[in-house]
């Protein structure tokens, strides 16, 4: 290897890594020493499984050496960096604090690749913050890592249009390949030509919260467009879901998987009603145009006009076919458990 070469180590986990591990491979200034994600055990009952990510996936189809540590601020990963010499250490989406004494540890300290416009969202999961907040805009930051929570000086952003059909899935590579486009050159200037991180401004700052299952479960108080925000915010996790009627009156959990927010009709009802149906056209296994219908539901402002919806076990199917052989009032309330 070329002496003149960035010695650099990678950590990550996330989709988001992936076409930036590429662009780290090929990037002809660097030399990349290792690639590391965490290694993680199935919880709760049951033989203990290892939980491979999106990364260690990816490296072991392509056939890429990885390595995996319960802790990277343990002695046995910080030999690691002082044996290979690594000048710079690259994060990405990785999922764990990293200590000062590892932050320290390499020569130009470590860098991570963040998936928003910082001060802007920082914490667990950006992405779905800009999705739920209807942005336009997002981007990735070239931070300088510090024992605060993604509060480190930033070296440089990139800016990324937020397009109709993201959802977190799509955007979350989009963004990993905006990064992997720039990674090098980012990392050249650093260690090589001198560039320092300009300091965030903490006026302006949020932080976006790790994301539970219990988040994708609707409100309808909510706005239609902020539950359309949340379609696209929780794809492929945890998706959004809704209690549906059933002939026991328990209810029954169901995903929404299609829908589009409509204005208000003047109507006066309690979120979560079914105003209508409605149908809309697609084509059919055959490839023909075909109508199916759906329902408006209404919401805290505006209504919804669910087309498709996932009853637990089955595909996608459009939402009025759920109640075919169920007595349907169009008054009927959706969302709680039934009595």
């Amino acid at each position: 290897m070329s002496e003149d070469k960035v010695k650099i180590y990678y950590l990550a986990s996330g989709d988001i890594s992936i076409p930036i591990l590429h662009a780290l491979k090929d990037a002809h200034g660097l030399e990349l020493t290792g690639v590391a994600s965490q290694k993680k055990e199935s919880k709760g009952e049951g033989p203990v499984r290892t939980i491979k990510s999106p990364l260690v996936k990816h490296c072991e189809k392509e056939g890429i050496p990885f390595e995996r540590y319960q802790s990277v601020n343990s002695e046995e990963f910080h030999n690691v960096l002082r044996k290979n010499e690594v000048e710079l250490l690259v994060v990405a989406s990785y999922g764990q604090i990293l200590k000062p004494e590892l932050l320290a540890l390499p020569k130009f300290g470590c860098l991570n690749v963040h998936a928003s416009l910082l001060p802007q969202y920082r914490g667990a999961s950006p992405i779905v913050a800009s999705l739920l907040n209807g942005d336009r805009v997002t981007g990735v930051s070239f931070m300088q890592m510090e024992a605060g929570l993604d509060t480190g000086p930033v070296y440089r952003m990139c800016e990324l249009e937020i397009l109709p059909d993201d959802n977190a899935d799509k955007l979350e590579m989009r963004l990993g390949e905006l990064a992997g486009e720039s990674i090098e050159e980012v990392i050249l200037d650093i260690t090589r030509h001198g560039l320092k991180p300009v300091p965030q401004c903490n006026e302006g700052a949020s932080y976006a919260k790790k994301i539970g299952k219990e988040d994708g479960r609707v409100s309808w108080c909510k706005s239609a467009e902020e539950i359309c925000n949340m379609l696209r915010a929780y794809e492929p996790w945890p998706c959004v879901n809704t209690v549906f009627p059933t002939q026991d009156g328990n209810g029954l959990l169901v995903r929404i998987r299609e829908a589009e927010p409509l204005p208000d009709d003047g109507k006066d009802a309690i979120p979560g009603t079914i105003l209508e149906t409605k149908f809309f056209i697609e084509k059919d296994k055959n490839g023909n145009d075909a109508k199916f219908f759906g329902i408006v539901i209404k919401c805290g402002k505006g209504r919804l006009f669910l087309r498709r919806i996932a009853p637990p076990g089955r595909k996608n199917i459009p939402a009025l076919s759920y109640f075919t052989g169920m007595r349907f009032p169009l008054d009927l309330v959706i969302g709680t458990r039934l009595e």
